[in-house]
This record gives C-alpha cells, structure tokens and sequence, in this order.
C-alpha cells in the first residue's frame, strides 16, 4: 500500500515540476505580448478576478486528467488486448503497435494532432447541447479571458473529451511518445488562443487557430459563442459552417448568462450537480 501510494505522490510531484517551468515561461511572454498587442484593455493576468480559482484548475485538472489517462490506458490494454503486468504494459506501450506505429515518431505526433483536433472539434460541439452545457459553462465562465483561463475545465469535461480521445489513439497504436512532444505543443497551443491578444493572424487565421478566433467563442451565443470551435485547426469550422471571424472587429465581452455562476474552484465543481 506504502508503495503505491510512494508511486502516486512521486507520478504527482513529477508532473507538477514539469508544469511549473511551462507556466512561468507562459506568465512572462503573455505579459509582455499583451503589454503591447492586448484584445481588451484591463488589469494584467495575474490581477485578474478569480486568478486563485484558475490557478487551481491550472495545476490540478492536468494532474486528475493524468491519472484519470494511465487508468484507462492500462484497463484498455487489459480489456481489448489481454495484456496485464507491469513490464508487460512497459513493453506494449513503449514504442506502439501495428501500423501506425511503424511510421515515423514525427508522423505519429502529426497524425495524433490532426485526428484529436478533429475528434475534439465533435466533442466540443458535443458540450454545447443543453444536456453537456451544464459542464463545459464552467470554461466559458471566465469574464477576465486570458492565457490561463485555458485550463479552466470542469473535470467531467476532460474526461469525456480530451483523455477519452488521447486514450482511444493510444490504443489505436501510436506511441505514447509522442506526448513528449504533443503535451506541450497543446499546452501552448491552448495558452496562445485564451490570451488577451489581438492577433488574427491574418491570411493563416484559416490554417492555425488565433487569439481572436477563439476569444469570438467566448462571446454570448448570438454573437459568436456558437462559433470557432476548433481548437488548433480552423479548417473543421470552415468545412462544417461555425467559421465566425468579422473583419475589423474585436470581442470585448465574455462570459456566461447565469449571474449566480460561482467564484471558487470547489464550487465550480459542483455546479453542474446543483442545476
């Protein structure tokens, strides 16, 4: 039992020390790009309302979602392929399996960012029916948009989106590898279109997902929260009709309808329970 618990504290205090140096380079470089570039004007990031709430989210959604991904990995293998044991596992996982993972470990990241995008792209839309809204209200409650309010996910919303797709291309074959590169590609990648930039990037707001193309998806619904919901290619909103970009305007208003939406990360947990 001590062991295990020894594993869980050391996976736990491994995956914080890798987010801390990430964050701190983000805080830096979003305070001195928004200093010169900024959407909306206001306070500075770290004097934003609720900065303590999505500090929390910040360190303890990716740790949760971590934990939540090993699981599945391991009762996947279990279940679809029959393997068990630790060295085992190792041994499975190392380098991936079958087809895909005889291509090369660069083609393998590219194909798992360009398959996630897509199926996340569905799973997004999938959390804004009134039946998932409840949910995924909680990363639209952000009325201060900035680069950390990207990790401002109910749990509920990671599990059934992001680590369900993460898991389901890792036991399609690709080696988990390619999180090495993948995990802070997102991370940034997810940073960057939070951000209090005005960057639309210009003729490439087609190609890659920008600041204002997705601070459009946090405005009221009728202006462009039913938008824009790619999160790295905007191609899959201009093939499916949610492509929403005004020439020569900018969202200044974000946020969710409901007045009484709590302030503290416990409460923000709950939410969804107390609808």
């Amino acid at each position: 039992m001590l062991i295990e618990l020894y594993s869980v504290v050391q996976v736990a205090g491994a995956t914080v020390l890798k987010i801390l140096p990430i964050s701190i380079a983000l805080g830096i470089v979003f305070a001195l790009l928004t200093h010169w570039s900024a959407c909306n004007p206001g306070h500075p990031w770290w004097r934003k309302r609720e900065i303590v709430t999505d500090v929390c989210y910040w360190f303890l959604i990716p740790l949760a979602a971590r934990f939540v991904r090993i699981g599945l990995m391991v009762m996947g293998a279990a279940y679809i392929y029959g393997i068990q044991g630790t060295d085992d596992l190792i041994k499975f996982y190392d380098d991936g399996f079958g087809p895909l993972a005889a291509l090369p470990l660069w083609a393998q990241a590219l194909t798992f960012v360009v398959v996630s995008d897509f199926l996340l792209y569905w799973v997004h839309r999938g959390f804004h029916s009134a039946s998932l809204w409840k949910y995924h209200a909680v990363h639209h409650s952000s009325e201060d948009l900035d680069w950390i309010s990207a990790a401002r996910f109910h749990p509920i919303n990671i599990f059934l989106g992001t680590v369900l797709v993460d898991v389901a291309l890792l036991l399609a074959g690709i080696s988990p590898n390619v999180m090495l590169w993948v995990g802070p590609f997102n991370t940034a990648s997810s940073a960057f279109v939070h951000a209090n930039l005005s960057w639309t990037l210009g003729p490439f707001k087609y190609i890659f997902a920008g600041p204002v193309f997705h601070r459009w998806h946090h405005t009221a619904l009728e202006r462009g929260g039913s938008s824009n919901f790619a999160g790295t290619f905007p191609i899959w909103d201009l093939l499916f009709g949610t492509f929403y970009m005004p020439e020569n305007k900018l969202p200044d208003a974000y946020g969710i309808d409901d007045k009484s939406f709590p302030a503290s990360f416990g409460a923000q947990l709950l939410y969804p329970f107390r609808r």
